[in-house]
This record gives C-alpha cells, sequence and structure tokens, in this order.
C-alpha cells in the first residue's frame, strides 16, 4: 500500500488543472474594417432566410443603387431596410428588402470589436452580429452570437449554437443572467446556451438613443468572453475606444472589468471539435422563428407578417451604423 501522502499527492496531480483565462496574451490588429472596406471584405448573400423571415436579401449591387448598403459621409458603413416600399402579400414576395452579409476571410482564436453607432430595432425586427463556422455544415463547427434580439427588446443576448455535448458552466464572473447552459442546437428548438445583459441600453432603441457603444468578444480554447461598454461610459478602455491604438491589445486586462458573458468549457465542451475556423455575419431579418413568435407579446400587434408587408415608415430605425470592424489575432 502506498503512504498516504504520495496517495493524495498521485491523486492531486491526477486532477486536470482549470483553464485560467491570461490575462499576458497580446493580440495584433489582423484586419480592420471601416467605410467602403466592407465592400472588398464582405459578401451579399440572397438565399431565402433560414430563420423563415418575412425578408428579401438583395444582392450588393441592389443595395448600393438602392441606397440600403453604403458608406456614409461619416465614414460609418450603413446596412439598411427598405422604409419606403409596401411589400406584396402571399408567396409573391419573400418580404421586405434587407440585408445580409457574410465576410470572406474567417478567423479562429481572436479578438473582435466592433464600434457601432446604431443597431436595427422595432417592431418586427430581428437584427444579429454573429460568427459561424465557414466550413460547416450549421451547425458543426459552431456559432457565436455577439449581438441579437427581437421587437423592442432592450436588453443585448449573447448566445452559443452548436452540435452535441457542449454547455456552459455556470457561476462564472459575468454581469449577465444565464438564460440556458446547453448550446446542442438540436434541443430546446435551437435555443442554444445564452446569457442575457444585465447592462442598461445594451440593446434596441436605448442603445441607439445613447449614440451606440462598444462591444468585444474573446474567444480561445480558454472560453468565449464578451463586454459591453456604452459610448458615454466612463470606464470604456482607450484600446477600446481609440481607434487601432496600437495596433496590440491584451484582452481581459484588468481595465475591461467583468464581462457582461463570461462562458468557459473546461471539462463540459471540447473546445477543438465544437469551433473552427469562423466567418463574420451581420443580417436583419423580419418576424421569423423568434422575432415573428414574440410579436403579439411586445405589444406589436396581431400578425408580424401584416404588419412587415403594409407599415414601410415603421422600419426608420431599422438599420445598421458600424464606425468600425476590427479583429485581433494571438502575437
Amino acid at each position: 500500500m502506498l503512504p498516504l501522502y504520495i496517495a493524495i499527492l498521485l491523486l492531486v496531480t491526477s486532477i486536470p488543472a482549470p483553464l485560467v483565462l491570461s490575462q499576458t496574451q497580446t493580440y495584433n490588429l489582423n484586419t480592420k474594417f471601416q467605410g467602403n472596406d466592407f465592400f472588398d471584405g464582405f459578401r451579399w448573400e440572397t438565399m431565402d432566410d433560414p430563420t423563415h423571415g418575412r425578408t428579401n436579401f438583395v444582392d450588393q449591387e441592389t443595395a448600393q443603387n438602392t441606397n440600403l448598403s453604403y458608406a456614409n459621409p461619416a465614414g460609418a458603413f450603413m446596412m439598411k431596410a427598405d422604409n419606403h416600399s409596401i411589400v406584396s402579400p402571399g408567396p409573391s414576395s419573400r418580404g421586405r428588402d434587407s440585408i445580409r452579409i457574410t465576410s470572406y476571410k474567417c478567423w479562429g482564436d481572436s479578438l473582435i470589436i466592433i464600434d457601432l453607432e446604431h443597431m436595427p430595432a422595432g417592431c418586427a425586427t430581428w437584427p444579429a452580429f454573429w460568427t459561424s463556422s465557414q466550413r460547416g455544415p450549421w451547425p458543426n463547427g459552431g456559432e457565436i452570437d455577439m449581438i441579437e434580439g427581437v421587437n423592442t427588446n432592450s436588453n443585448n443576448l449573447a448566445s452559443l449554437h452548436t452540435t452535441p455535448n457542449c454547455s456552459i458552466t455556470p457561476n462564472q464572473a459575468q454581469k449577465g443572467s444565464i438564460v440556458s447552459t446547453n448550446c446542442d442546437s438540436s434541443v430546446n428548438y435551437n435555443q442554444g446556451c445564452g446569457v442575457a445583459s444585465n447592462t442598461p441600453n445594451s440593446y434596441g432603441g436605448g442603445f441607439n438613443n445613447n449614440d451606440g457603444g462598444y462591444f468585444a468578444t474573446w474567444r480561445s480554447p480558454n472560453g468565449i468572453s464578451m463586454w459591453f461598454w456604452p459610448r458615454n461610459a466612463p470606464n470604456v478602455p482607450p484600446e477600446i475606444s481609440q481607434g487601432d491604438f496600437s495596433g496590440m491589445i491584451t484582452p481581459a486586462n484588468p481595465s475591461w472589468g467583468t464581462p457582461d458573458s463570461n462562458v468557459t468549457f473546461q471539462q463540459n465542451c471540447d473546445y477543438y471539435s465544437h469551433f473552427d475556423c469562423h466567418e463574420i455575419i451581420f443580417d436583419l431579418t423580419f418576424c421569423g422563428d423568434w422575432a415573428g413568435s414574440a410579436f403579439s407579446a411586445a405589444g406589436c400587434g396581431p400578425n408580424c407578417e401584416d404588419f412587415v408587408n403594409n407599415n414601410p415608415e415603421a422600419f426608420q430605425e431599422a438599420y445598421w451604423e458600424v464606425n468600425a470592424l476590427r479583429i485581433y489575432t494571438p502575437s
């Protein structure tokens, strides 16, 4: 029989050490999109909306010719829905003209920072800023939703969607509230695992009325952490608010504070089999699986599709205004 102290030593050293978020790893600027950069770095998707929205995604030429995609005089990039036309009812039309764009490049371990002035808001809207596996097919390789909500929501939802055998660890140091822990897209009607922000003005009309803000998403084998800072917040780190800074950033340094969402996997999810090289996607759809089912409960009316078809003036706020999008990768 082994001496007790040796047995204890063997037991302790055999237990896998928990993954700890490094605060010393530096990341260098890899890619920046600002203004017209988006036209070269993204493709305009024209497929039927996979979430069954009352939406007609248009190609780049149409988007530019109809002023739905352009760089404004301040240098921000705009993506808008049509807010002038009555839409023909029924299957003769897919729905209201809108935008869905996907980056040509993909990134693995990375830090994504977006300086966002305005996001789509209002009844029937379902905007999202997210990443998804370039190789796929979905849900292989995973999905990371960084900004998402519907109708008149006021709090951002950050979520993950994966293949089976992936869940998030509860009781992490984060400001948000866990909505669900199972990331498997095949259960709970593809709810995924998500954290709802408790930071005011993190989504929708409140966000826009506050001149927007900054979102940062840090992805590594340790986990996926997300921060949000309102534009006028006194604690916005200078490397977040002042453009490229030196081109080098240390994620999660103390000045960043507690993340809104802090997902660590450890033994609950094998990172490398669930997440691979991701494209970046912006889209704006209407009604569909989420916004449509929540339309009446949001006090928006009895029928989402009729609302979209007949009320173009209701979509004056249905646009993205992106000041800059920056992607950093490990040094």
